[in-house]
């Protein structure tokens, strides 16, 4: 029975291990930070965080920089995507190419991130970091930049990432997290695409988006066609 039951085992972690290493292309319809991105696949909007880098936090120095380093590499265009797992917050870690380019290196290289790999191994990545240093290239061109991890412990979550809303009903108060990648947008114009308007509508709590309740927001953008 011992034998049996580690042999399941086995098979399930193999199975699950094929599941998360996967490679594919797909769309980034939208970047939430310096390493994050939201890509469009047949079956829906995926989150995806870059493996082995940390960028810095939007509300940190040289957190919108970093932003629009990688919207200049990937956004609106296909990138090819090898995934390495699924991490606790639903997203898919993975590293991106887009024409042949790897992208988390070269927000490494051009100093728009700090290296992040389990136990700070990636001795590729190491070497571009050093690099970017010695130039000075990006964030390394300020005096002392702090790490993010350590910007994060200093900052606790105060911003829509974090905040909870709560929903009233004549029994009781539900408590429903904003998702982490809700941004500033508030309107449908503001909105790029239907995905980008329904992930707003159903993950950020933005009602407002369905002016006739009716369930489809930004109709200019998501009404069913004819």
């Amino acid at each position: 029975m011992k034998t049996i039951w580690l042999y399941c085992v086995t098979c399930a972690v193999l199975f699950c291990g094929s599941v998360s290493a996967a490679e594919f292309s797909a769309k980034v319809i939208a970047v939430m930070d310096g390493d994050t991105v939201l890509i469009k696949r047949d079956s829906g909007v995926l989150k995806i965080r870059l493996t082995d880098i940390d960028a810095p936090e939007k509300a940190q120095p040289f957190g919108e920089t970093s932003k629009r380093s990688l919207s200049d590499m990937v956004l609106g265009k296909i990138v090819n995507i090898n995934s390495q797992a699924m991490d606790k917050y639903g997203r898919m870690v993975a590293r991106l190419e887009v024409n042949g380019l790897n992208v988390n290196a070269e927000m490494i290289r051009l100093g728009m991130a700090w290296e992040y790999s389990r136990f700070y191994n990636n001795k590729k990545l190491l070497a571009l970091q050093a690099e970017a240093q010695q130039a000075p290239r990006g964030l390394w061109a300020l005096t002392d930049p702090m790490p993010p991890w350590e910007w994060r412990k200093l900052h606790p979550r105060t911003d829509s990432k974090s905040k909870q809303r709560k929903v009233v009903s004549s029994k009781k108060v539900k408590v429903s997290p904003v998702d982490a990648s809700c941004g500033a947008k508030k309107r449908c114009r503001e909105m790029s695409s239907c995905e980008e308007a329904k992930h707003y509508f159903t993950q950020c709590g933005l009602k407002k988006l369905d002016g006739d309740s009716d369930g489809i927001p930004c109709e200019i953008l998501c009404q069913p066609k004819k």
